[in-house]
């Protein structure tokens, strides 16, 4: 072969591979377009199922061929940082009892639809609360489902917990590297990406979803407003000095996610009275009786009443934490998988925060008194709550009816039971090994034993009379059974 025809034949040849190597990059560019989801409707819905649009049969939101179904994971993950957010919570200054609620609720929502489309027998959320939008355009095909939690995770705990200290918020950091470091051993870099993206990609929807709640974002940072002035008559609450202001006197417009507060019902308070012989004369005096007993005695009854206190910042974590606490142990208990816990989580969540908003509102509709300001005014000026010991101002700075405490267990044991059943054998050890306060385990046979125990702790410390504890178990009852509802979980057939 002479020299111009080796010359043309090697021209041919490059052209050739020119035209080979522009086909390749087609196909590869079509197959990185595939990985992608093509869905035009902006709301996920575990299980393939859209809120519009139609895919022509073809399930592009279910999980794929190399997806792992969150039912066959195991919690670990998920209650490792949750231990870590009851950690945390117990140091976020001003947040408790309310804005820790609201946190709850938005962290595990955050959670819940990001494993979502994992959990092919589950529903969103986002259909029904007017303003979340999670599309699928922005999840890649493949996703390992514990590693978009922990992305996900690490975000909305850095921003719903407040007021954190830096060296103990740092632990967030820590903890995301040292799980995204063991989950992705023998994972592409491609895959390990692109499931954090997703994960940060739905906890930031949801956290842009929180910050069109006004109200509850300007409340948060102004827990105890100045402007807030208490009505007076006989009987009201108030407060007698600034550390004793009312806390979140506005709470009852923030957004609720199941229930709202014109929702629900309340049941007037007993009637004022100083008689001696009237209903309410006595149930102060039941205060001031087994208060003063209590801590005589120092057995069971101050240990019921510390043990279930969750009243004071840097020592223990808020009364809402605790039913995550209680929710964890659990968790380990029933070995729940994956797909049971986030469903456990949103749910109680949901119920706590509901809760706190209608509670709040009875709270200063019916502006009942706390039992110290009537049993110093009229029984004994030397009177002292044992919950005094434990913190530096006697009383929580909100009226008594309801109770919180009460329907914040009441709440959750209805969720409890509805996932459970009524029936336990569980031991809390919530507070195992403390020693500032009485926080030995206490065992239980049922739920309803669990939350009238923690209700009616708060008569032994001080704090409330029977009919607030009362109110407030019937009020969180009623929260839950609007809770349990709402079906997360598609029938199977």
């Amino acid at each position: 072969m002479n020299s111009y025809k080796i010359k043309w034949f090697c021209l041919i040849l490059f052209a050739g591979l020119i035209f080979q190597g522009c086909s390749e990059d087609e196909d590869v560019a079509t197959t990185v377009e595939e990985l992608r989801i093509d869905n035009n409707d902006a709301t996920v819905d575990g299980g393939g199922n859209n809120n519009g649009g139609n895919n022509n049969g073809n399930n592009n939101n279910g999980p794929r061929p190399n997806d792992e179904n969150v039912s066959n994971l195991e919690s670990d993950l998920v209650v490792e940082w949750t231990d870590l957010l009851l950690e945390l919570e117990r140091y976020a200054a001003g947040m408790r009892p309310n804005a820790s609620a609201r946190a709850l609720a938005y962290i595990h929502l955050a959670t819940y639809e990001t494993a979502l489309p994992g959990m092919p027998n589950h529903r969103s959320n986002a259909s029904r609360l007017q303003g979340l939008r999670i599309s699928n355009d922005n999840r890649a095909r493949n996703i390992d489902w514990q590693i978009a939690l922990n992305a996900c995770y690490a975000d909305v705990l850095d921003h719903f917990l407040l007021n954190v200290p830096t060296e103990l918020n740092s632990k967030i950091e820590t903890l995301e590297s040292e799980q995204e470091s063991n989950l992705s051993a023998n994972l592409s870099d491609r895959l390990v990406e692109d499931s954090k993206q997703w994960g940060a990609y739905v906890a930031n929807q949801v956290i842009r979803y929180s910050q069109t709640d006004d109200e509850a974002e300007e409340q948060i940072t102004d827990p105890q407003p100045t402007s807030y002035e208490p009505p007076t008559g006989d009987g009201f609450w108030t407060y007698s000095a600034d550390p004793e202001r009312a806390l979140f006197p506005y709470w009852e417009s923030v957004r609720t996610f199941v229930v709202s507060p014109d929702q629900t019902t309340t049941v007037d308070p007993l009637a004022y009275s100083e008689q001696p012989n009237s209903p309410y004369y006595s149930q102060m005096m039941e205060v001031y009786n087994i208060n003063n007993d209590a801590r005589d005695d120092d057995g069971e009854q101050l240990w019921i009443a510390e043990f279930w206190s969750d009243d004071v910042e840097n020592i223990m974590f808020s009364p809402p934490a605790r039913q995550f606490s209680i929710a964890n142990q659990l968790i380990d208990q029933r070995d729940l998988d994956l797909a049971q816990t986030l469903t456990l989580y949103v749910k109680l969540g949901f119920s706590l925060n509901d809760a706190a908003v209608s509670t709040w509102k009875y709270k200063y509709d019916h502006m009942v008194m706390r039992p110290s300001v009537y049993l110093q005014d009229l029984i004994d000026p030397e009177f002292q709550t044992n919950l005094y010991r434990l913190i530096y101002w006697p009383n929580p700075g909100f009226p008594g009816y309801p109770s919180g405490h009460s329907c914040f267990a009441s709440a959750a044991a209805g969720v409890f039971i509805d996932f459970f059943g009524s029936q336990i054998n569980f031991t809390d050890r919530s507070h195992e090994g403390r020693t500032e306060f009485r926080g030995s385990p206490r065992s239980f046979s049922s739920f309803e034993e669990m939350a009238e125990e923690n209700a009616f702790s708060r008569i032994p410390l001080g704090v409330h009379i029977r009919m607030d504890c009362t109110e407030g178990l019937r009020l969180g009852y009623e929260i839950s059974d609007a809770i349990n509802d709402l079906d997360l979980v598609r029938d199977p057939s």
